[in-house]
């Protein structure tokens, strides 16, 4: 188990995660991130995700997230469109099909919970 902690978000220094070119729809966003905490079956995860302006695609795991800089719109396919700025806080469903407009490079803290595949 690990032990407890705290950090300041916005000076923690993220690792490169490269997009598959096939989620990028326009510009060319950049995306960092850091896997903080890992349940031992891996399949909880805790950590912090960046992505630089432009818009990119993705397929959503069950995820819980509170914005700590930036702005975005999140489109999700056949539901609603979420706009997040700083203090937000949303979910996203598994298997959600959403686009990210990233307006202003957008900094998050997440939990996800992967599903029973």
């Amino acid at each position: 188990m690990t032990n407890s902690f705290a950090l300041h978000i916005p000076d923690l220094e993220l690792d490169p995660e490269p997009l598959d070119p096939d989620q990028i729809v326009s510009g060319a966003p950049e995306v960092t991130g850091k896997v903080l905490w890992e349940s031992e079956d891996g399949r909880r995860l805790r950590g912090v995700w960046q992505v630089t302006p432009g818009v990119v695609t993705d397929v959503e795991a069950d995820e819980l997230f509170v914005v700590v800089s930036g702005r975005a719109t999140i489109e999700i396919e056949g539901g609603t469109t979420l706009e997040v700025g700083p203090g937000d806080f949303a979910v996203l469903r598994e298997g959600d099909r959403t686009t990210w407009t990233v307006h202003e490079t957008l900094r998050k803290a997440y939990s996800i919970d992967l599903g029973n595949d």
